[in-house]
């Protein structure tokens, strides 16, 4: 860890192209992220939604996998004209045995381990410099971080604006009932991560920096609530090219 946030300073201090990217990067993953592809309505202040002047939004985007995230952390993606970036893709384009990151991804993985930090930080660190050097100035990142101690790490390399946490009414996880029957696996599952995901909450919170989204109706609603909860509304009207969805 002490090597990572030491790695993390010098991106920040180590010269004046780096300082200007304001670009991050964190560690500490486990592999399954799309599944995990991983919930509290707050007021947070206008000036948070924004950018900095002179650079697009840099937004990190959290939360229950069943509230489809990713489908709308694409969305605003191509709203914002930033880019994407999806940790848990990052580490499943290094599964194939050309990669030198091959060996040490899966034995974590077959070991049901943690990604080693070294990997995770440096996948991510080259992803965010490819794209200052094809000039984007933001990005929307997804899957990372999942605790405080991540969140810290970011924080030494990148100026986070909004952490966007999409969690599940209640009305919507009875539409996920298969058979009359709860979905018990999977509200197991969500109370084994409450704790860690509650301590990175509170992290956010703290800065004044968390937007917790329910996400319990079609779609479309959804994309509306969202582009309110934004203040994005304008910028959609905009976007003639946005594609629907369907309520």
């Amino acid at each position: 860890m002490a090597m990572v946030m030491v790695r993390a300073a010098s991106l920040r201090l180590g010269g004046q192209m780096m300082r200007r990217r304001f670009y991050g990067s964190a560690a500490q993953l486990q592999c399954d992220y799309e599944e995990d592809d991983y919930d509290y309505k707050e007021e947070v202040e206008d000036d948070s939604l924004g950018s900095v002047s002179g650079r697009g939004v840099q937004w990190v985007i959290m939360g229950d996998p069943l509230t489809n995230r990713q489908m709308y952390a694409e969305r605003l993606s191509h709203l914002l004209r930033v880019p994407h970036i999806s940790m848990g893709t990052l580490v499943r384009q290094q599964l194939h045995p050309r990669s030198s990151l091959y060996k040490q991804i899966a034995d974590a993985v077959n070991q049901g381990k943690l990604v080693p930090e070294e990997v995770i930080f440096g996948l991510l660190s080259k992803r965010l410099e490819e794209g200052f050097y094809r000039g984007e100035t933001g990005f929307i990142l997804d899957g990372i971080p999942r605790t405080p101690m991540q969140a810290e790490i970011l924080d030494q390399v990148a100026d986070i604006d909004l952490v966007l946490n999409f969690k599940c009414a209640k009305e919507f996880l009875q539409k996920k009932h298969v058979g009359g029957q709860a979905c018990s696996s999977y509200q197991d599952l969500v109370g084994r991560r409450n704790s860690m995901n509650n301590a990175l909450e509170e992290y956010y919170k703290k800065q004044k920096k968390l937007l917790n989204f329910n996400v319990g109706s079609a779609p479309g609603e959804t994309w509306q609530g969202l582009l309110a909860a934004l203040h994005l509304q304008h910028m959609n009207a905009l976007s003639s090219s946005s594609p629907k969805l369907s309520v």
